[in-house]
């Protein structure tokens, strides 16, 4: 008898047995794939992985601005892609070591409900207290023709490629497309992006979104937005564009970024009687389901498909499921696009507010107002808003575009999450120089 069975070893799955562990619980995780999901194997890591070797790629172009003299630097994806295959490789071995150690019993074998408390997997019953149901998403298949070709691929598919296409078409301008239009544009392919929305990074606050596409467009990518695709024939892309007009797009290869939906088949949902929509599982924000003893978190969920989230997410539901009352706040959650530049933003967009009614002060700064940024990231573009509510100066919203913006975000959650006021940041001494100075120099101004 256990005390936990975790279906799915993401990075809400295995964090939460760990933190189940650690708490003297006796925890099985099931997983048919490899340990760290998505995110570690075909998703976060990954990508980041290739998107650093590109900004090496556009740093050495730059190095006569630092002073350095260098030959036309060359790429090559196919030794980019072995040393993204050594990271993903040592960082899956580090978190089965940490199941090892915290005695998670890891069962690599396809896990379906059968009953509340029963898990069959092999032939084999388990019986448990709890179950979390945390078993992630997978690249979403539209109904659109022709999508099954050869020459599309998904955002795991093209983790895959050893050779950059002379040409790439981007189905989809969230964060996913994006982060691989930037990648491809940087190492040498014409990139254009198709987007069924009338922008790009739809849940970022407009002023970053619209920076950040001007940005990708210095790149020379192209965008077409607020167009429909209709058809994939061969390797062009078929649709109709903003006015009404016929589409016409082609590229070596087709990539389908049109989003994730989370994996539910298979696991015996229907039978229980589970809550399950076309987004997800249903849940509380104690990471309760409807039916008692059956949790659920990170994307299978369909409320916020972010690692950091998830992960999150299963800590909650494993304090909860054994009795100290924990809730999500979904208040503060950071997001970033990995592109270059990064765009970044936590808290309340500047649309959300007006929508609400909710008075409000927008202060924006440039990112060079920190001398670092000037240091690291001479002549690229950068910008910090800051969203303070009227009268009382409460911090609202923090959005950023500049390099690194995506690893001083986290101030501007910390400062949500704990209901911070302006006139409370006078009282933090930030290091200099950092990049961070720019958002205390922005919520100064925001004092003022």
């Amino acid at each position: 008898m256990h005390d936990l069975i975790v279906i799915g070893a993401g990075p809400g799955g295995y964090e939460a047995a760990l933190h189940a562990a650690k708490k003297g619980k006796k925890v099985a995780l099931f997983e048919r794939a490899a340990l760290g999901g998505a995110c570690l194997n075909t998703g976060c890591i990954p990508t980041k992985t290739l998107l650093k070797s590109a900004h090496v790629l556009a740093l050495a172009r730059q190095a006569a601005v630092f002073g350095v003299q260098a030959s036309e630097p060359a790429f090559s994806l196919a030794k980019a892609q072995e040393r993204k295959n050594k990271i993903v490789a040592a960082l899956g071995k580090g978190v089965e070591g940490a199941l090892n150690k915290a005695d998670v019993e890891v069962i690599r074998a396809h896990a379906q409900m059968v009953a509340s408390g029963r898990v069959e997997a092999d032939g084999k019953t388990y019986e448990t207290a709890n179950i979390l149901i945390a078993t992630g998403s997978r690249p979403a298949r539209p109904p659109i023709p022709g999508i099954d070709s050869g020459h599309v691929l998904d955002s795991t598919g093209v983790l895959n490629l050893t050779e950059i296409p002379q040409s790439l078409v981007v189905i989809g301008g969230g964060v996913i497309g994006l982060e691989f239009a930037s990648f491809f544009a940087d190492v040498g392919a014409s990139v254009v992006v198709v987007e069924m929305l009338p922008t790009i990074a739809g849940n970022f606050d407009n002023d970053i979104r619209t920076r950040l596409l001007a940005a990708l467009k210095r790149k020379g990518i192209v965008f077409h937005l607020g167009a429909k695709v209709t058809g994939i024939e061969g390797r062009t892309v078929k649709g109709i564009d903003a006015e009404g007009q016929a589409l016409s797009v082609a590229g070596d290869v087709i990539l389908n970024a049109t989003g994730r939906v989370p994996v539910i088949e298979g696991l015996g949902l229907e039978k229980l009687g589970l809550d399950v929509t076309r987004r997800g599982i249903t849940t509380d924000e104690k990471g309760q389901t409807n039916l008692p003893g059956i949790w659920a978190c990170g994307d299978v969920t369909g409320r916020c498909q972010l690692a950091h989230v998830a992960t999150r997410e299963g800590i909650v539901a494993v304090e909860n499921m054994f009795g100290n009352l924990q809730r999500m706040r979904y208040n503060a959650i950071p997001a970033v696009v990995y592109t270059d530049p990064e765009a970044a933003g936590v808290g309340k967009t500047e649309e959300q507010l007006v929508a609400a009614g909710i008075p409000y002060k927008k202060t924006v700064m440039p990112m060079s107002i920190a001398g670092r940024y000037l240091v690291e990231f001479e002549g690229q573009p950068g910008t910090v808003k800051v969203l303070t509510g009227e009268p009382h100066g409460e911090i609202l919203g923090v959005h950023m575009l500049g390099g690194l913006c995506g690893e001083h975000i986290v101030a501007g959650a910390m400062m949500i999450e704990n209901d911070m006021r302006v006139r409370d940041i006078a009282k933090i001494i930030f290091p200099h120089p950092s990049l961070v100075e720019a958002l205390k120099e922005t919520l100064n101004r925001a004092g003022n």
